[in-house]
């Protein structure tokens, strides 16, 4: 049954790949992320589903327990903070590659190097870019609250397998550590293993004697076939873009300035907008959910409306150029962020609105 509990969104994000059926969780820990890891631990979901819990031995590891687990069509996941994620990168490109389905969480900390251990939101260009090498993509789900946090993990997984494709939820240290109330879902069960031959019929699960094995890799030598492979690939993103983009609009009907922001900057670009809208200036937020796939055409319509939209991001500028180009030049577009792990308030917020757009 659903149960209401008081949690942080990390602890969230775990108790929720319990209840959904998750297989494996493989994974090193790193502040601000550590809890899921611990969480799991301590929960030993191993004896309340069969869930296998296992601190590898670096990043690295992890992302390539994730690889061989996801080959047999189990739910696999791993989670880090971005330092960590950045050595996943190459398994990340290898699962991309060989069109594995796992989730992978990443609960950015400021940079660059090892940086601070204070929330940011600057491992956007890494997680909607690729990342890795080669020309693959992420389905990269931003939440911006603990329901958010518990809910994405089912949704992550069921993308990931719908599109044979790693899912990323790209949150932040605060809305890691932060509490609030969660609905956690019922639990439902693993699947059978004959659920798995139906489910994924792609998986390797050794040679039976009746017929080849399943091969599983990223790995093409023929130049002519490579390439069939990554225009399958380009194909299967298009796909993710006609048909998963998700996003929210907030009293944007009426806006004649637009805040777009996504996580802990869409929190407090909505007290940002009570304090707007109490000076009578019209402000509404559109507040991507899925950044791969970008809203690209909500960028667009909104930018036809609008007087200006100020994108607000805890780093140095990297959504803002997607903005920028989807808005295709019918409004202004300016960014505002703050470094370091510092988070700006909803007046600071307010203040550069007026500044760049209204000569406040």
């Amino acid at each position: 049954m659903k149960e209401l509990r008081l949690m942080k969104g990390n602890e969230a994000i775990a108790e929720a790949a319990i209840r959904c059926g998750c297989d494996a969780y493989f994974g090193y820990p790193i502040t601000p992320q550590s809890e899921i890891l611990e969480y799991l631990m301590v929960e030993k979901p191993h004896e309340r589903t069969g869930m296998v819990v296992l601190q590898a031995e670096s990043e690295v590891a992890s992302i390539n327990m994730v690889y061989a687990g996801a080959g047999c069509g189990r739910k696999v996941m791993t989670s880090s903070s971005s330092p960590g994620v950045s050595l996943m990168q190459e398994g990340l490109s290898y699962c991309a590659g060989a069109e594995l389905p796992c989730l992978l969480v990443n609960v950015v900390r400021g940079g660059p190097g090892l940086g601070t251990i204070q929330p940011s939101q600057a491992d956007y260009f890494q997680s909607t870019k690729g990342g890795g090498h080669g020309d693959y993509r992420l389905i990269v789900l931003a939440p911006s609250s603990v329901q958010e946090m518990c809910d994405f993990v089912g949704l992550g997984f069921d993308l990931a397998f719908k599109y044979r494709n790693p899912a990323l939820i790209l949150t932040d240290g605060a809305i890691g550590q932060m509490m609030e109330k969660v609905m956690l879902p019922a639990s439902v069960n693993r699947w059978t293993e004959e659920e798995i031959k139906q489910q994924t019929p792609w998986a390797t699960t050794g040679k039976p004697a009746d017929r080849p094995a399943n091969v599983i890799t990223s790995l093409e030598l023929d130049s002519a076939k490579q390439e069939k492979v990554n225009q399958k690939l380009q194909a299967k993103y298009a796909e993710m873009e006609k048909n998963e983009v998700r996003f929210e609009r907030i009293q944007c009907d009426d806006a004649e300035y637009l805040f777009v922001a996504f996580g802990t900057s869409a929190r407090i670009c909505q007290k940002s907008i009570d304090l707007a809208r109490a000076k009578g200036i019209k402000v509404g937020l559109l507040r991507p959910i899925t950044l791969f796939p970008f809203p690209k055409d909500e960028i667009e319509k909104l930018a036809g409306q609008v007087k200006g939209m100020l994108s607000v991001e805890m780093n140095a500028g990297q959504m803002v150029e997607d903005i920028r180009l989807n808005a295709k030049g019918k409004c202004p577009v300016e960014h505002y962020g703050r470094f370091g792990g510092i988070m700006p308030s909803p007046d600071e917020v307010l203040k550069v609105l007026e500044q760049k757009f209204i000569g406040g």
